[in-house]
């Protein structure tokens, strides 16, 4: 299945959305640089998705504001070390690869820096020739198609030579990599980590588990699209790159079923929200599948399936915003960063949560 580009009824054109209207004033030293030692020790913003109430809490009591029957759904994807920084074969000339989506074995859509002289034909070596990939053709945005030649597993080679692709407003190393994965990661293949999932322990879900809430898993894998900026003014015109997703039939059993019993449908992320919406029923029911998704949720869209969502403070003006201002109300939402400023909470990857119910 394929998702859908949603578009905006026509009697909004007169007054479309403008990308500049989910722009907000965020210091520079709430950027959180760094993730907290203890995962579940991240502060936690209550929002009421109807009347905009706040309160504040502590990740750790995440589990007070889930009920049995409910389901707890997330993204089980793993990053890949995807950043890759080699040599231009002849010339030395440093290259740095982001490798995006697999198209087969050994060819990978990437992107390229600099890449203005890497034209088909040209190779690139990595580890002192552990790796070679040579460019094929350029596609969208730039990008290039690339075929890589290496000895043994893919996988192996590339947890050698790769690094974690960190956000850009992250400035500091990683000491360890695993931080910026989820503890559930299972499914190799994302370029950036579903960072709501970041939160959670082993312990803490054992204890939601415990409560009566089910676990259930969806795969996306998180490409740059998701983060990149918005270029148009006028929201709608925005187009979102696809990104690939699993939801198979243990899961989608789960999610009908706590629906039909009452149960509320709790998405952790956004990127499990897209998972949910894309594949959704006009009735909230789902059903197992896995495609691509391009769907780009921002007001006025009506949810069909997420009834509350774990989510981390999103970038200014970026889709994420746009789709938790969808699931509650522009307003609630601005309000609600406001809080979070004056309240010193820490934002973006490695920041606080909010959980808007």
């Amino acid at each position: 299945m394929r998702g859908k580009h949603f578009s905006v009824p026509c009697e909004r054109k007169v007054t479309a959305l403008k990308t500049s209207d989910f722009y907000y004033d965020l210091p520079k030293e709430l950027i959180a640089q760094t993730p907290l030692s203890d995962r579940a020790s991240s502060r936690l913003l209550i929002l009421g998705r109807e009347d905009g109430s706040i309160s504040h809490s502590q990740f750790y009591h995440i589990e007070d504001y889930l009920t049995p029957g409910d389901c707890l759904v997330l993204n089980d994807t793993k990053v890949i070390p995807a950043r890759l920084i080699g040599e231009k074969v002849g010339t030395g000339a440093r290259i740095e690869f982001l490798l995006l989506n697999r198209k087969s074995e050994r060819e990978w859509e990437v992107i390229l820096k600099p890449g203005k002289k890497c034209k088909p034909g040209v190779k690139v070596s990595f580890g002192g020739g552990k790796l070679v990939a040579e460019i094929k053709e350029t596609v969208n945005d730039g990008n290039r198609i690339v075929c890589f030649e290496y000895e043994g597993l893919f996988e192996n080679v590339l947890d050698e030579l790769g690094e974690m692709p960190l956000p850009p407003y992250i400035t500091e190393k990683l000491e360890d990599k695993e931080r910026y994965q989820t503890v559930y990661s299972k499914n190799s293949g994302s370029a950036a980590a579903p960072t709501a999932g970041l939160h959670f322990t082993k312990e803490l879900l054992a204890k939601i588990e415990a409560k009566g809430v089910q676990i259930a898993y969806v795969t996306l894998h998180v490409g740059l699209g998701t983060f990149r900026p918005v270029k148009t003014d006028d929201v709608e015109n925005h187009k979102m790159h696809s990104e690939f997703y699993v939801i198979d039939s243990d899961t989608a059993q789960k999610i009908n079923s706590a629906r039909q019993n009452g149960g509320k449908i709790v998405a952790v992320g956004t990127t499990s929200t897209r998972v949910l919406e894309t594949v959704a029923k006009p009735d909230g029911t789902v059903t197992a599948s896995s495609g691509w998704t391009d769907i780009f949720i921002y007001p006025p869209y009506k949810f069909k399936c997420v009834d509350s969502l774990i989510t981390n403070f999103h970038l200014p003006e970026s889709t994420l915003l746009m789709l938790v201002s969808a699931f509650s109300s522009k307003e609630n939402i601005m309000r609600a960063y406001e809080e979070a400023v004056r309240e010193k909470y820490r934002f973006f990857s490695f920041g606080d949560a909010m959980l808007i119910q």
